[in-house]
């Protein structure tokens, strides 16, 4: 059987791949510590789980409008103006079934055949993926790890084509953690904005920001910026939705009116109760955001010291999100693995400890822990990954 040479093409997420294996040796017996998913490990506020439910029973299940409830946009259009101090209109803001699909549907409409999408690395596995599933083609800029992983303006200038569509910015970052200043976006943004290159500015981490940094939209700094720059985000990091499924895209009316007709075609509209768990995310209480947020930054604090005492491990200190990207090639190499990827391999065979290899996010000699999960876990994880690598010194 013969199927599309766009799906051939793409390359399976080694995120799903090495949580699926983790999973596989749990279902097995063993004691496996998994620090691989990229989800908040509490569950999602009660008041939140209510509204869900009140929604329903009040006959909320039906069809809503392809790009979101109204109310739903009312929600975001107020959440801009509070955070970022940035103002839309309702045909400025698509809904859609999570970041990651909105994402995928803004390719879509934006890409034809050959066009050039720019992506720093270290990057969200699937952001090449779905710039090829447009027929665009990704270009990657090297964020140096002596430049914690942020990509310069003149890689940026030096990479523009004629066939350059758009820039990727994804600020605080998955896999790093790091996070752009003010600054060193407006320096990126003046160019993008002279060359007429659209940017798209993920900020799904927005609300996971620790010791005292400050997140910052592209979008807010200027006028010209806010005009091109489609702002990503969603309710399932900030909230602990990640299976509700709500993200949403703000900007440019054209682009968000064509992602709303592709909606229209594909998805009909964003799950009804989701959207209405989504209305009491954004206006109830933020509590358990600002709760969720110290956790972090708590297990952060702690563990970050106890990983950089591996011999042959260095991390760049994130400012955001929930993971770490550690430099391990020389704590490979030490111990006998030409491949960081062997190493991680290796890492949950023996040492029952699942974390994904940097090299699906451009990063060949990095690997990605996530510390959303328990203090008691992570301690007992870094533990085992320190005794794997010591002992192996020994050999």
């Amino acid at each position: 059987m013969k199927l599309a040479n766009r799906v051939m093409a793409l390359t399976p997420s080694s995120t799903l791949a090495i949580t699926a294996k983790a999973k596989e040796l749990k279902e097995q017996g063993e004691d496996v510590i998994g620090l691989g998913a990229g989800e908040p490990d509490f569950n999602t506020p009660q008041h939140i789980i209510d509204a869900a439910l009140t929604s329903m029973n009040e006959g909320h299940t039906k069809y809503t409008p392809s790009a979101g409830l109204p109310a739903l946009k009312k929600a975001i259009i107020n959440k801009f103006e509070v955070d970022q101090q940035l103002t839309y209109k309702p045909n400025e803001i698509i809904v859609g079934n999570g970041a990651k699909h909105v994402l995928y549907t803004l390719f879509q409409v934006l890409l034809n055949d050959g066009d050039e999408v720019i992506i720093p690395t270290p990057y969200w596995v699937s952001y090449p993926e779905q710039v090829k599933l447009a027929g665009g083609v990704p270009v990657y800029i090297e964020g140096n790890e002596q430049n914690n992983f942020k990509i310069t303006p003149d890689q940026l200038k030096n990479s523009i084509t004629d066939k350059t569509k758009a820039v990727i910015i994804n600020s605080p970052s998955n896999p790093t953690g790091v996070l752009y200043t003010a600054q060193e976006l407006l320096e990126l943004g003046k160019i993008c904005v002279a060359e007429n290159i659209f940017i798209v500015s993920d900020e799904i981490y927005e609300k996971l920001v620790y010791f005292g940094a400050q997140h910052v939209s592209i979008a807010q700094l200027t006028p010209d910026l806010k005009e091109q720059t489609i702002v990503i985000n969603g309710v399932s990091k900030s909230h602990s939705m990640t299976g509700w499924r709500i993200g949403y895209a703000a900007g440019n009316k054209q682009v968000i009116e064509a992602m709303t007709n592709l909606a229209s075609h594909s998805t009909s509209n964003p799950t009804t109760t989701a959207q209405y768990a989504a209305i009491a995310a954004y206006n109830g209480t933020q509590e358990p955001v600002e709760e969720m947020r110290q956790a972090f930054e708590k297990r952060l604090e702690i563990i970050y010291d106890q990983l950089v005492s591996i011999p042959g491990f260095t991390c760049v200190k994130p400012q955001g999100a929930f993971y770490l990207f550690p430099n391990v090639k020389q704590a490979s190499e030490m111990i006998g693995f030409n491949q960081v990827d062997d190493f991680v391999t290796a890492l949950l065979v023996e040492a029952k400890v699942a974390v994904i290899p940097g090299s699906g996010f451009g990063a060949p000699e990095n690997i990605r822990l996530s510390y959303a999960t328990s203090l008691e876990q992570l301690e007992k994880a870094v533990n085992r990954i320190h005794q794997f690598v010591a002992a192996r010194i020994q050999i």
